[in-house]
């Protein structure tokens, strides 16, 4: 449209039905548009919505081990491990040391690695084995693809 007064640019989006909005009140002169406002903040919420529908949230699921555990129960926690992982979500591995256990971390680090290689076709390690009190624990993420 040009360069226009404020009163006519005001009349102007009067007659058509529609608001003046400032769009850059820096420049010299200031920049407006006519338009529908609330149309406008619709649609901005629309898109706003949508992109927060297409966000993935990552969770971070826990499995939670022994030194000592079994074989079989090993597997079982395993299979929880890479269920999680295929949903897209990351695994805390966690081995809890006990009493005498808390003198041999590294049966929990066997542990550990024997996790790791069962998942890792699957998932890759995101923070190596770290041990604090009673706990090591050890972050598993999916791969990227």
């Amino acid at each position: 449209m040009g360069v226009l007064g404020t009163e006519q640019a005001l009349t102007l989006a009067g007659e058509k039905g529609l608001d003046l909005v400032e769009v850059s009140p820096q420049a010299d002169p200031p920049v407006c548009r006519i338009m529908d406002y609330g149309k406008y903040k619709y649609q901005q919420a629309k898109r706003a919505s949508d992109a927060r529908k297409k966000q993935v949230k990552v969770e971070i699921k826990e499995v939670k081990m022994r030194p000592k555990t079994d074989d079989h129960d090993f597997q079982f926690k395993i299979k929880h491990a890479r269920r999680f992982l295929e949903e897209g979500n990351k695994v805390k591995l966690t081995i809890m040391f006990r009493g005498r256990e808390n003198a041999h971390p590294d049966q929990g680090m066997k542990q550990l690695t024997k996790a790791v290689d069962a998942l890792k076709d699957i998932g890759q390690v995101e923070s190596h084995p770290s041990k604090m009190g009673r706990f090591m624990t050890m972050m598993v993420g999916p791969l990227k693809k």
